[in-house]
């Protein structure tokens, strides 16, 4: 199944806006969704009668609490972009320059801490669940940054940096080593003027299931791969059950993720924007807005006033 499939078969049968101009009361529903709501205190009414809150997340999160995005201009690893990197391809042709690049970013992001964004999601997941109320953080990012703060109902769509899988018995398994293995010691440098450290195979991390001792690679959905069909699944549940439905620090050009909120918001759920600028999707929700998500997402956040804590 390709990333683009998941949804696509559930959005095609739902009218788009200026699809059926002929009708008085799509126009206005249409004219309405174009300019979306930057009132605070509107969505602090839809957010205190919310019971299960979806909220998604992506790069713009973590950017906040500096970890490279690696898009856009100047987002190079040594000389090579991410997707020349992240794929299938690139690890069946060179391993080493593969885990040189991982063992990279996960040296970072042992440097790095939750910011206000990731903690403001995290406590309204503990407050509201003592109230009977849901909180679920469907994630783009690999960081584990959300879960260093604290989120319980975690949903990692594109897998995460530390945990690994075995290439000969699909082995998954979290490895918070550092380095992953001792040929990586000291590697993995982004200058571009850094020589690759053309390890070995053999020297590697392998699997340590009995007997396989297959070679290990992270548990990430690459370039040309399709996400996990038991994580879309879990996903799919939770955008049908969701009242209220968060996008926060994502550009919303990403498939499938792109099209969950768009998919969330053609059944008539609020959703909120919450990024730095406007995106593709931005006017099919009810609400936007702008600016660093760790200064916007905290207050949107908060107890509200009506909330009863036992």
């Amino acid at each position: 199944m390709c990333l683009f499939q998941f949804t696509a078969r559930r959005l095609v049968s739902q009218a788009r806006c200026g699809l059926k101009a002929s009708s008085s009361k799509i126009q206005k529903f249409c004219l309405e969704m174009a300019r979306p709501s930057s009132n605070m205190a509107d969505f602090r009414e839809v957010f205190a009668k919310a019971k299960h809150i979806a909220i998604i997340t992506g790069a713009g999160v973590s950017a906040e609490s500096g970890v490279p995005t690696f898009r856009g201009a100047g987002g190079l690893w040594r000389k090579w972009q991410a997707q020349e990197l992240a794929s299938p391809g690139a690890f069946a042709r060179n391993p080493s320059r593969v885990w040189e690049f991982y063992h990279y970013r996960r040296e970072v992001m042992l440097s790095k801490h939750p910011n206000p964004a990731h903690i403001a999601i995290a406590e309204c997941e503990k407050r509201l669940s003592k109230q009977g109320r849901s909180v679920v953080v469907i994630t783009q990012n690999i960081d584990e940054l959300h879960r260093k703060a604290g989120t319980k109902h975690l949903l990692e769509i594109h897998g995460s940096l530390f945990k690994t899988r075995c290439t000969s018995c699909g082995n998954v398994a979290a490895n918070y080593k550092s380095p992953i293995c001792p040929a990586l010691a000291g590697k993995g440098a982004p200058d571009p003027n850094t020589e690759d450290a053309a390890i070995p195979v053999e020297d590697l991390r392998k699997c340590e299931e009995d007997g396989c001792n297959g070679l290990l690679r992270p548990h990430v959905v690459w370039f040309g791969e399709a996400l996990d069909p038991g994580v879309l699944a879990a996903v799919e549940k939770e955008l049908d059950i969701c009242d209220l439905c968060l996008v926060v620090g994502t550009s919303s050009v990403v498939y499938p993720a792109a099209m969950f909120a768009p998919q969330v918001s053609a059944r008539g759920v609020p959703v909120a924007e919450f990024n730095m600028e406007t995106t593709p999707a931005t006017d099919r929700f009810r609400f936007h807005f702008p600016g660093p998500c760790g200064t916007t997402l905290p207050p949107a956040l908060a107890r509200h006033e009506s909330e009863i804590i036992s």
